[in-house]
């Protein structure tokens, strides 16, 4: 199967061209609600979730950003029944996490100020991979114990000294609460370009070297960018041409600059 490409068109019509279970892992964040204005294009979602369960592998993660729209003083709730619909064609919900952001792209006067997003975590059965990132800074690390402990010979032995332990690392897997500011610099004309590091971040946890990405709604480029650069196979689709080519050029630099090292 061809892999490592960028194409413009309707996702829902796209996603039809991949074979069953060929996809390793998607990372993506649909135009949810109103609040992307993306060229008034429709999105059909249910269409779109059954050919991503149709297309990830056994043990595949499906990545799924999403916050929700406030119409009439109330909040649309669609990140909850997508997240529902994804279980009712057969999905794991694996993991319910949040991404808090630094700012709000809407200050309101009602209601604290949303400053976050869900990222659900759907799988085909258990994970095939699970690299949990140990970054979190643990308080207890390098834990101080005391008394004694007898070794196997009988011998009793003082152990009133620091002692690190698999019980006592410095650092710890971190929650799955993550605290990354939003894309900052967005020189691509983009409404919502995903953070680096958050699509990383998830790229570490749920792939290996090797496997495909996939990103629906691939935008500007970031998920395609960030899995080459992270040693996987990449597919994006994006309806807005003009997006697709700037995707395009960046993957176009990427190349060049790993070829000159």
């Amino acid at each position: 199967m061809k892999t490592d490409y960028i194409k413009q068109g309707n996702s829902a019509d796209l996603l039809k061209t991949l074979p069953t279970e060929s996809v390793d892992m998607v990372m993506t964040s649909p135009p949810y609600d109103n609040l992307r204005d993306y060229k008034s294009y429709d999105f059909p979602f249910e269409t779109i979730a059954n050919e991503l369960g149709r297309v990830i592998k056994p043990g595949g993660v499906i990545v799924w950003v999403i916050a929700d729209q406030t119409v009439n003083g109330s909040e649309s709730g669609s990140s909850f029944k997508q997240a529902l619909y994804f279980k009712q064609i057969g999905l794991n919900l694996h993991d319910t996490m949040i991404w808090a952001k630094d700012s709000c792209a809407f200050p309101e006067t009602t209601r604290y100020y949303q400053t976050f997003e869900y990222m659900f975590v759907f799988s085909k059965g258990r994970p095939k991979t699970i690299n949990l990132i140990d970054d979190r800074e643990n308080k207890w690390g390098g834990c101080n114990v005391y008394g004694t402990f007898r070794k196997p010979n009988g011998e009793t032995v003082d152990r009133s000294t620091t002692w690190k332990s698999t019980m006592c690392k410095d650092y710890g897997v971190r929650f799955n609460v993550w605290n990354i500011p939003a894309a900052k610099g967005n020189k691509t004309g983009h409404p919502a370009v995903f953070p680096k590091q958050l699509v990383a971040d998830h790229i570490i946890s749920w792939s290996a070297k090797g496997d495909l990405v996939l990103d629906p709604f691939v935008g500007s480029g970031t998920t395609a960018l960030v899995a080459f650069e992270m040693g996987r196979h990449y597919i994006g689709f994006d309806i807005a041409k003009e997006y697709v080519d700037i995707a395009n050029e960046r993957m176009k630099n990427a190349v060049q600059q790993q070829t000159l090292f």
